[in-house]
Parts: structure tokens; sequence; C-alpha cells
């Protein structure tokens, strides 16, 4: 396993980051505890959850799984850097979602007594918060770190304005602010390339990517749907549909270079500009051994150029759409 520090911390996390989102709707207990301890033994330290996770009337539940493996013990705890996240409804009552000072108090203390620790290592905000001012923010999370119940903290789903706007305040407090940001990011979705990579490099953060495989669209889905593995419907249908030509060259590639389609999509995020650690979130112990096999591609300048042929990316903001 290969490792980086996050962001502009000192912070070790490996290059992959396990996802978790699975856990719960679509793994079972016993299967998700397999996969974990397969990815403490692949190198793998870097778990992302969030407090939604199990959804709807299960929200919670991810959380709850991963408590349930920390407290077997056998420094299950101690080897992982656990991320999970806040700002969904957890509940009906006002108060129980967004960022507001009360909020950030009454998530953490439940979210610690899901996962069974004493304190969160990166805590990160699920989404933006417009109406919360971000001193109110900073203080609340001001007092989680002097309290020992958080250590780090990450955005998810911010703007490049918004980073600045949080690290700007956070300066003025004289807080560390953001340490990471995690966004949507793969070859299919490359928007973050005109103000959130740019913002990630100048402040300092480490860029998370969730759906690197774009929900299976570059995991070789053309071949999958020939040979009546998987059907796709849905807006991934449309998408499929819409891309269908890209996807064909890109598999092309992907067999010319003699890797799978995923492994390449994992590679190439690995070689991008302030990313940290891609979220893989396997459903079972096959889908997280061939993302680990991401890690012995290497994509040399000529097959990044090819890659940037077939899908475009985003000059840094003005430049892309202004002189």
């Amino acid at each position: 396993m290969e490792f980086t520090h996050l962001g502009r911390t000192g912070l070790t996390v490996s290059r992959l980051c396990l996802g978790t989102m699975n856990f719960g709707p679509h793994t079972e207990e016993a299967d998700a505890h397999q996969i974990m301890d397969t990815a403490h033994e692949q190198g793998i330290n870097f778990f992302d959850t969030a407090n939604v996770y199990g959804w709807g009337e299960n929200k919670g539940r991810t959380e709850e799984i991963i408590g349930s493996w920390f407290a077997q013990g056998g420094g299950r705890r101690e080897k992982t850097v656990i991320a999970t996240k806040l700002y969904g409804d957890m509940g009906e009552w006002p108060n129980e979602g967004k960022l507001s000072a009360l909020n950030i108090r009454r998530a953490v203390d439940a979210s610690l007594r899901r996962l069974r620790t004493d304190h969160i290592d990166l805590y990160q905000m699920h989404h933006v918060d417009r109406a919360t001012p971000w001193d109110e923010i900073w203080q609340a999370m001001e007092v989680l770190v002097a309290q020992g119940k958080i250590i780090y903290v990450g955005s998810s789903n911010f703007a490049g304005w918004h980073i600045a706007q949080a690290q700007e305040s956070a300066k003025a407090r004289n807080f560390l602010g953001l340490t990471s940001e995690q966004s949507i990011y793969n070859l299919l979705e490359r928007n973050v390339e005109l103000e959130v990579v740019p913002a990630a490099q100048h402040y300092g953060l480490g860029l998370i990517p969730w759906s690197p495989l774009h929900g299976g669209l570059l995991g070789g889905v053309l071949r999958k749907e020939s040979q009546g593995v998987r059907r796709v419907t849905g807006r991934s249908a449309e998408t499929l549909e819409a891309k269908r030509g890209q996807l064909q060259a890109y598999e092309d590639l992907a067999a010319e270079l003699g890797h799978e389609p995923g492994d390449v999509a994992l590679a190439w995020l690995l070689s991008r500009p302030a990313v940290t650690a891609p979220i893989v979130g396997p459903r079972t112990l096959e889908q997280l051994h061939a993302a680990v096999r991401a890690l012995d591609v290497t994509l040399d300048q000529k097959t990044l150029d090819r890659l940037d042929e077939i899908f475009p990316g985003r000059r840094t903001a003005p430049e892309d759409y202004a002189w």
C-alpha cells in the first residue's frame, strides 16, 4: 500500500479510502467486518462513513456496523483513520440536521456512540449550510477539538468559493480550518477542475474523490452489458447512452493497455493534482481486491493524453470559458 499525507497535515493515510456506504443496505454486518479486516490486511487505514448511511429508517446503521467491528479489538480502532460526516437530517424535529452549533454538538456525540470510539479523526461537513455563519460553525468545531472529540475537519460537496470562505474565516480565528474536501470526481465528471481543485491546492486541502467509477460506468459497463452481466437503469442508463462512444473508446484503450477499465479510472485519479485518496465502496471482497489492484497501474503521459482526448477535462476558471 502507498501512503501520503492528508492535504497539508501530518496525518498519514492510504492512497485508497474504504467507503462504507454499502454496509447495511447492501452488505451484511459479517461481510462488512470481513471487508474491513481485509482492507487492513491490504494496508488501507483510511475509512469513510457518514451518520446518515444506512438510509431511511436505518440511518446510523453503517456507523453501528463499524462500531461493532472496532469493539472486537485487536488494534482495529487504533489502526484506522476514521472519517464520518454530518449535515443530513437524522430525524424530523428541528435542529436534527444542518450545521448549527446545536446540531454539531448533538451529531458528534451520536456518531461517537454508534462508532464506539472516543474521538473521530476527520469530521466532515456533508454539504455547505448557507444559513449558518462560519463563525458559529468554527466555534463549535473548535470546542470539539478542545474536548478531544474530533481531530481534523473536512468538507464535502463544497464549491471552490465555499472552501475559500471557510478557510478565510478559520484563518481569522487562528484555527486550522478545513483539511480535506470530498467531491465527485472521475473521468466522466471533471467539473471540480474549474475551481474546487485549484482551491484545494491553494489552501492545502486533500481531495477525496467519491464515485471514482461514476456508478460503475467506468468499470467496463459495455463489456458487462454485452455479456449480460449487468443491466443499467435510470439516470445511469441515460448517461450510458449519451456517453456510449466515449466509453467504448475508453474500454478499447484499457484493453490495449492490458488493464481492467476500473483500474485505469482509479489510476488516473491517483495521478491527479491534490488527490489524496479515491473512495472505493465495495459491496464484496472481490470488489475490494479489484480496487487495490489499481495501485499497481502506472499511466504514462501518452496514455494520460489519450484519456484527456476521450474525456476532455476542464481548465482552471476563468480561462476555461474566458480569456
